[in-house]
């Protein structure tokens, strides 16, 4: 009689976390290139429109979704980089957990140095 598995896959390390903030990240950049096709496409429709949607980009709380969307492309583009790695180097399935943590390193001081200039265009400081 076989034994029954008592473990699981997803054992919660870096490696299954980075692999599901990739997804969602990526999910979530196509939906904001989406929009963004669809609402400059409409300045050929109807210039006021365009004009109205533009500027309600223009407010607090879409200021600060932009620092969502930088946070998701900065962290899908570096982990991205930390995948290519990890597939392409020889040493790179060995070092994955280093190399995760490197990406994090990079990709906290990208928001370090986006995140007060982003606040300050937002709120006029």
């Amino acid at each position: 009689m076989a034994k029954a598995s008592t473990g699981t896959l997803y054992r919660g390390n870096e490696g299954m976390w980075s692999w599901v903030a990739h997804r969602v990240t990526g999910v979530a950049i196509f939906f904001f290139l989406l929009v963004h096709v669809l609402d400059t496409a409409l300045v050929r429709v109807s210039p006021e429109a365009y004009n109205a949607v533009i500027a309600s980009y223009k407010t607090p709380l879409m200021g600060i979704g932009e620092i969502g969307l930088v946070a998701a492309i900065a962290y899908h583009a570096f982990n991205g980089l930390r995948v290519v790695a990890v597939d392409f180097w020889k040493g790179g399935p060995k070092n994955q957990r280093k190399l995760f943590w490197g990406a994090m390193i990079v990709w906290l001081v990208v928001m370090i140095g986006f995140v007060p200039r982003q606040l300050m265009h937002i709120f006029g400081g």
